[in-house]
């Protein structure tokens, strides 16, 4: 009898571990770089794609010198070795929506144990480039004209648009910007480079649909309405000039890190000349591991 009792136990311990087994985690190890601090609204969540369905891997954020919070997440190994992509998105803190949100930053697909992960979803940057000129024409006269900057291309005499960028999905917006006296001062998002912006908080009474002969670009005149700091009418020539991507919603009201075009405004400027920009195309990027 001592003999059946203790083969019952052998078998049954057997077959606990056995189920026990088909539990094991593994950890998802994330190697990020470029991320930017989301503030307090804000969070990243990865995700796994397994049989075409997002699975969330956790929730970290990013502190002001690029660390995540957490970087290795314990995970189901079957699902884990199941998983063909990796995802990460940007998600409101208090989140009510399971499933992914339409910003999405990162996203590589798994080859063997790892996912090279860029922001390949976001857009093609290769190819994109930009032209501007100083100009003020919502004030309706040529004055100040060294204190406005329009996303346009006047090298032939007629405007047309100065902008060569890729539509972004939904989730993303461009929005124009010029640093003065070190202070990022927004010309609007846009999602067209032949249309006007979606703000002009500081340009003049003049209807935008009247400015640059007749034609529709985004820009701003800082004429009117100058943040804490800065006084408009302002000369931006010795500026900066970008346009970024944004999250939409956004996280703040800076820009945020993809900032593909940028260009040094000369403190030479002179109004109505178009003036080149450079691609600056160091965006996030790293490796995910399994």
């Amino acid at each position: 009898m001592k003999k059946i009792n203790l083969l019952f136990t052998l078998v049954a311990l057997f077959i606990i571990t056995s189920c026990g087994d088909k539990d094991t985690t593994k950890n998802l190890n994330l190697n990020l770089n470029g991320l930017e601090d989301l503030g307090s609204a804000y969070v990243y969540e990865g995700w796994i794609i397994v049989d075409g369905a997002p699975v969330s891997t956790g929730i970290f954020t990013v502190d002001g010198d690029g660390k995540l919070s957490v970087s290795s997440f314990e995970m189901e190994e079957d699902v884990l070795k199941s998983a063909t992509k990796f995802v990460l998105s940007i998600e409101p803190k208090v989140d009510s929506d399971p499933a992914p949100s339409d910003t999405k930053i990162l996203v590589g697909d798994f080859n063997g144990s790892s996912a090279n992960v860029s922001i390949g979803t976001v857009g093609d940057f290769a190819d994109a480039s930009g032209k501007y000129i100083l100009a003020t024409p919502t004030n309706g006269m040529p004055s100040n004209e060294n204190s406005g900057i329009w996303f346009l291309d006047l090298s032939s005499g007629s405007p047309v648009a100065g902008l060569n960028l890729p539509t972004l999905p939904a989730g993303w917006k461009y929005e124009g910007w010029v640093v003065i006296d070190g202070k990022p001062v927004t010309t609007g998002k846009f999602t067209a480079v032949d249309a006007t912006d979606e703000a002009d908080p500081f340009s003049g009474d003049m209807p935008l649909g009247m400015v640059n002969n007749g034609g529709f670009f985004p820009g701003e005149d800082f004429l009117n309405n100058a943040p804490s700091g800065l006084s408009f009418p302002t000369d931006i020539a010795g500026g900066t000039a970008v346009i970024s991507i944004e999250p939409s919603p956004d996280n703040s009201d800076g820009p945020f890190t993809l900032k593909p075009l940028v260009h040094e405004i000369p403190s030479s400027a002179t109004d109505h000349t178009t003036y080149t920009m450079e691609q600056n195309l160091n965006f996030p990027s790293g490796i995910v591991n399994r």
